[in-house]
């Protein structure tokens, strides 16, 4: 396939290499206008990819959006013009609702949604590492997607394991939970996510993954609030030596992703009269934090 992967930071660079390895035809669209990005897995060899190409975009068949879920509607709308109208567009980013902000612009376009849980970190410009090996799932946004299952065989043939899921929501709202719970948290006490595993946190952790629990059956998913405790509590131990992406966020003092992670479930609770303290009270934390720099500067 013709493949353009919008944002190669960390996670859309480890995708770009691993399906370039795996014969498809990668693009990249970056920041920078530089023609070629430069990109190294681990040990591997270095791979040069064409960057911002105009020509690689409009014969895409599949635009993979790895951007910052903030960044996506600045990022995406101006490529708009230059997709193919069948061109098949994933988003696969933490975080949701940014693709409801986009509905009319996407309304007649093949969209999916995709949650991985890979590991990756980006040590420098071009060379990344992969932390933690996970899994895609990848599901249908609207009619025109469901016709796009292969594009999970795509993905498990060239990045093993990846998985079509047909309540795609399910898959989303589990992995929003566990950022719910793992990057706020890790931002504030400035820690790597194994220190949550610790024994100490439990009882908060569980108090933040109930009330996102509860919202999420406002969006028609029923999910079991000590069973994902559960899950938090093994991500937190499995990715220990990580730094959760919204802690590296907020160290270097970049606009993190919690309006789509904590403040999607904090918007849910507003609109249905819902209390939500502690979700409530990290998204304010991170705001506040968020809101100093600007003052200081």
């Amino acid at each position: 396939m013709n493949i353009t992967i919008l944002g190669p930071g960390a996670v859309g660079s480890l995708y770009a290499y691993k399906l370039h390895l795996a014969g498809h035809s990668i693009s990249l669209w970056g920041r920078t206008s530089s023609s070629k990005i430069e990109v190294t897995l681990d040990d591997g060899e270095s791979i040069a990819f064409n960057n911002q190409s105009l020509e690689d975009l409009e014969r895409c068949d599949l635009l993979v959006v790895t951007v910052k879920a903030w960044q996506v509607k600045s990022a995406l709308l101006p490529l708009l013009t230059h997709l193919h109208p069948d061109a098949i567009i994933l988003f696969l980013h933490n975080g949701m609702g940014t693709v409801d902000s986009l509905s009319e612009q996407l309304a007649h376009r093949p969209v999916l949604l995709g949650t991985s849980t890979h590991g990756a970190l980006k040590v420098n410009s071009s060379t990344v590492h992969h932390t933690g090996i996970g899994q895609t799932l990848i599901g249908a946004w609207n009619k025109k997607g469901q016709q796009c299952e292969f594009v999970a065989e795509v993905f498990d043939h060239g990045f093993s394991p990846a998985q079509w899921h047909s309540i795609i929501q399910q898959a989303l709202w589990t992995k929003l939970v566990i950022n719910c719970a793992i990057n706020p948290l890790t931002a504030i006490l400035d820690c790597r996510n194994g220190q949550l595993a610790n024994h100490e946190y439990r009882e908060q952790l569980f108090s933040i993954v109930k009330e996102a629990v509860t919202c999420a059956r406002f969006d028609g998913v029923e999910l079991d609030a000590p069973v994902l405790l559960d899950t938090v509590v093994n991500v937190a131990k499995s990715t220990a030596q990580n730094y959760s992406s919204m802690h590296q966020d907020i160290y270097n003092k970049r606009q993190s992703e919690i309006d789509f992670i904590n403040g999607y479930v904090v918007n849910i609770a507003t609109k249905h009269h819902v209390d939500i303290p502690n979700n409530l009270s990290l998204y304010q934390k991170i705001k506040q934090i968020e809101a100093s720099w600007s003052q200081h500067d």
